[in-house]
């Protein structure tokens, strides 16, 4: 099926060429007829990466109203970065239209969101805790809204946002169509649906969409005093890829230490500016650096291609966060490899992970000798140890196919 065979105009169309894309991606197949023709909400079950902001963005486009120039349309994001991209790619496929969109979030000066503001914007992208500001101060305006928007929900939820997006649905009129997309839909993102959606429909893509592409997954078994070392094995020359640490503070003290013995490395994390994480981000995707070390702001929800490696120098708390970390590579059918850095006491952790998220993961080549007091101090287990899928819910895991994720 062509981009012609879904009911988009000429004006979407030729946005759409521009910007070289072909054939929809399997959640653009499903949403966009539904959007154009249909009634229902929807939520739609969708990694990052699989074209799903022009999934909505496009039917959207076709119905904002230019010559009104009231907010028509509202998309809440959890970060700031995330409604940056959403919002360019809003703008890059409006084409000639006089649509205008803009993303509010926090982390910069008030003011020239809210004179960009009156002056009449059509889409307004942002995170939920500077579009309720704007709501309080009376310089977003809420009723005329058609389309109400929730990106990433499951992570929003995870982030502590309901009570906002709660204040920010009250503000919208009562028909209008309501839109969810989460990469995983645990039992929060179904109560939401079940209070604020109507007759809704659920759409999840296939399960080769859900997943990003092989990624090769190990662990290494090391001391704290010897991470370091082992991280430097894993730098070859064609490393391009994120150091995933568990706070700030590691960041910035490990790709110092990276910059000081000769590696282009760079932190990125939530204490940082916009301004900073965005030049960050450029360098980084431009191979600048090649080594970008990051606390889970990098995890999802952000533009980043090519990476061939993942690095999990801290164990992540949960299955989810895994999941989310490890599919920033092998994505667009390219080859990946994830490494995940487990101390002494961690294995019986990244077997539930591994089991929950339906994975298989190795014994690394690089994994070292432990010795005997660490195991005995850390009240760990010794032995070589592969960590399989041994069960899922309903058959499978909820991220994809065992050994895909």
């Amino acid at each position: 099926m062509s981009f012609e065979n879904l009911g988009l105009s000429e004006a979407s169309i030729v946005a759409i060429r521009r910007k070289g894309f072909s054939t929809p991606t399997d959640i653009q197949r499903e949403v966009i007829p539904r959007l154009l023709d249909g009634s229902k909400d929807i939520i739609g079950q969708s990694q990052t990466g699989t074209g799903k902001t022009a999934a909505f963005a496009l039917p959207i486009l076709e119905g904002i109203d230019e010559a009104e120039r009231s907010v028509q349309a509202i998309i809440l994001t959890p970060t700031r970065e995330l409604a940056l991209q959403v919002a360019d790619e809003i703008k890059s496929l409006r084409g000639r239209r006089h649509v205008y969109i803009y993303a509010v979030y926090g982390g910069q000066p008030i003011g020239p969101q809210i004179r960009a503001l009156n002056r009449g914007i059509h889409v307004v992208v942002g995170t939920p805790g500077r579009v309720l500001d704007h709501i309080r101060r009376g310089t977003i305006d809420l009723r005329r809204v058609r389309f109400f928007i929730l990106d990433e929900a499951d992570r929003m939820l995870d982030m502590g946002f309901v009570d906002d997006i709660k204040a920010i649905f009250r503000e919208t009129p009562k028909e209008k169509r309501v839109l969810m997309f989460s990469a995983t839909m645990p039992r929060g993102v179904l109560r939401l649906a079940g209070r604020y959606m109507r007759d809704y429909e659920l759409i999840k893509v296939s399960e080769d969409e859900l997943v990003p592409g092989e990624v090769e997954q190990e662990y290494v078994e090391v001391v704290p005093a010897r991470k370091l070392s082992v991280l430097k094995k894993l730098l070859a020359d064609d490393f391009h890829g994120i150091v995933f640490c568990q706070t700030k503070r590691e960041t910035r003290e490990l790709s110092e230490r990276l910059r000081r013995t000769g590696y282009n490395a760079e932190a990125l994390n939530g204490d940082m500016t916009q301004r900073a994480r965005e030049s960050t981000l450029l360098r980084f995707r431009s191979g600048q650096t090649n080594v970008l070390v990051a606390t889970d702001v990098a995890a999802r929800g952000l533009d980043i291609r090519d990476v061939t490696h993942v690095i999990n120098y801290s164990l992540p708390m949960n299955a989810e966060d895994y999941v989310h970390r490890i599919g920033r590579t092998g994505r667009m059918g390219r080859k990946g490899r994830a490494v995940t850095f487990i101390m002494p006491g961690e294995f019986r952790r990244l077997r539930y992970i591994a089991q929950v998220a339906g994975v298989e993961i190795e014994k690394s080549e690089l994994s070292e000798e432990i010795p005997k007091e660490y195991h005995e101090n850390y009240g760990g287990s010794r032995g070589n140890h592969s960590y399989k899928k041994k069960r899922s819910y309903g058959g499978r895991s909820q991220y994809g196919r065992r050994g895909r994720y």
